[in-house]
């Protein structure tokens, strides 16, 4: 199980290219193995060099996530960048697969239509990968209603003329290191606020998007969770994509 789980995971990890689409040579677009670890030490994208790890924590690996870089538009070779995003699973690898399989896509064609990327690209992006995935939960409702239990924390990373973007959905961080000229030390920034109902100014900001629902979190099991909505077998959805937080930087 290990074994397949972990050569689905390397076919996630999109491939790394140059800036006229084509793969870069040397890259090791495999990676490596080493029992539950699987790394990358190493790889070029248009803005840099990257590095990579996963830990296999769960039996089921239910995380996903991939690495693009090159061409970030259908019909526009010169908007070059590069897109990471990590995509992780809650209650089965369904949502998050999905998000893999969908999300770059929509965001190149997003990109294509405005003929730049913005924080709207990224945001109309998350949108159609949501609706994308709802509309297939409920036309496999009769056959596979437990995808309606399954979920995802989503977070996206884009460099694009020198601008960095990073859009999260959920209980997800991202972290930037600077190097501070002089003393060669490199400090931590967090560039993302995590959605977690265990904080309370979270708990009163899902209060007070959804007033009709004044149970919108619940505490269960000692965890505050938002509450998922599927009466008499009918599926009633809370749009999520709405709350998508972007943050936008630019880099000398």
């Amino acid at each position: 199980m290990l074994s397949s789980a972990m050569d689905y995971l390397r076919s996630c990890w999109g491939p790394t290219s140059s800036p006229d689409g084509r793969p870069r040579k040397g890259v090791d677009a495999a990676g490596r193995q080493d029992g539950l670890l699987w790394y990358k030490d190493a790889g070029q994208l248009v803005a840099g060099e990257f590095s990579m790890a996963v830990v296999q924590a769960n039996n089921l690996l239910e995380d996903h996530s991939q690495v693009e870089s090159g061409s970030l538009s259908t019909t526009d070779p010169n908007l070059q960048g590069s897109f990471v995003g990590v995509y992780d699973g809650h209650g089965g690898p369904e949502t998050a697969r999905y998000i893999n399989d969908h999300m770059f896509n929509h965001l190149k064609g997003y990109a294509s239509e405005q003929k730049c990327m913005s924080v709207e690209v990224i945001r109309k992006a998350f949108r159609a990968t949501e609706e994308g995935f709802l509309s297939l939960v409920s036309n496999q409702w009769s056959v596979r209603p437990q995808l309606a239990a399954v979920g995802s924390c989503c977070l996206v990373g884009v460099i694009c003329a020198g601008t960095l973007y990073v859009a999260n959905v959920g209980d997800s961080r991202a972290i930037l290191g600077r190097l501070v000229k002089g003393t060669g030390e490199v400090v931590a920034m967090q560039l993302s606020a995590e959605h977690n109902a265990s904080f309370e100014e979270v708990r009163r900001e899902m209060q007070a998007m959804h007033p009709d629902d004044p149970h919108i979190v619940i505490l269960k099991h000692n965890v505050w969770r938002v509450k998922g909505i599927i009466p008499d077998n009918k599926v009633h959805w809370r749009c999520v994509s709405e709350e998508t937080r972007i943050q936008q930087r630019t880099f000398a």
